[in-house]
């Protein structure tokens, strides 16, 4: 297993070293985006495949063939990873790159190119508690402790990929970028049909109802929790071990109603308080 207990730090930031090195991070910073390029950024575990799976469907028509042969990191692979360049297509065309990292790491590269952005964010208690049950199976990332003990490095930014208050702060200062489109996990979950014709609006992708009815349909979490091309059942168990949590888990808001105590909430609504106070943006917990 390459790696696997290795951590890897750029520019402040700590990455598993199973999917990163030093030279990987920074062949990303110095990657050149083509004007027909789209990207998603997004913290871990903020509805980052189901993003995938969305444009993957947008691209094809509503065609599921490549969603259900080709695994999600072929067909939209991670900028930053170590496969990445063995990975991306070079002869033009479109393309969905992926990407964990903060905006500072990328400006450079994207300044120069008018690539699409589409940031997707989530509610950080649900993150938290999302990424916590990962780190349990997820043998590439440091063991997690007690939920409360993960809550207070996720807190203090002492997490793998950093600070979320960081990491959604430097995306949202461009949302008024033309090549910038921004969306939320429960903008989603409110309404997947409308999400999706936004996004069809942002890449001028004119899809018939019969093609966003099937782009609808293959993105439910019930059909990609049983597509192995997205659930990562093709992972070795020596990298995830599958039996001791999924990967697609529940794919609901409001989760963290069953994993904080009264003291964890008032702790993080402060601290959340304190970091994004400048924000337009307010991050719905819930659905109801």
């Amino acid at each position: 297993m390459d790696r696997i207990n290795i951590t890897e730090t750029f520019a402040g930031i700590s990455y598993p070293g199973h999917l990163h090195t030093r030279e990987s991070l920074k062949l990303a910073q110095d990657f050149q985006f083509q004007d027909t390029d789209i990207v998603i950024s997004t913290f871990p575990k903020s509805g980052t495949v189901w993003m995938q799976e969305i444009l993957t469907l947008i691209c094809s028509k509503g065609d599921s063939l490549v969603a259900e042969t080709v695994p999600n990191w072929v067909r939209a692979p991670w900028l930053e990873h170590t496969y990445f360049r063995e990975t991306v297509q070079e002869n033009g065309g479109l393309r969905i790159i992926t990407t964990h990292l903060p905006y500072d790491i990328l400006a450079p590269a994207l300044k120069n190119s008018k690539a699409k952005v589409i940031y997707m964010a989530r509610n950080p208690k649900d993150v938290a508690v999302s990424y916590y049950h990962f780190h349990k199976f997820a043998k590439f990332l440091p063991e997690p402790g007690t939920f409360g003990d993960f809550l207070d490095r996720f807190l203090n930014g002492k997490v793998h990929y950093g600070s979320w208050f960081q990491h959604v702060k430097s995306w949202l200062r461009h949302q008024e970028n033309a090549s910038f489109f921004f969306i939320t996990y429960e903008d989603m979950h409110w309404d997947l049909r409308g999400s999706i014709e936004k996004l069809c609006g942002f890449l001028n992708c004119s899809l018939s109802s019969e093609e966003l009815d099937s782009v609808e349909q293959h993105c439910s979490f019930n059909r990609m929790s049983q597509n192995s091309m997205v659930n990562c059942t093709l992972i070795s168990p020596e990298i995830m071990d599958h039996s001791k949590g999924k990967f697609m888990r529940k794919g609901i808001a409001g989760d963290w109603k069953q994993h904080f105590t009264v003291a964890q909430n008032s702790l993080f609504d402060h601290i959340y308080q304190e970091e994004m106070c400048h924000c337009k943006h307010r991050f719905h917990t819930a659905l109801d």
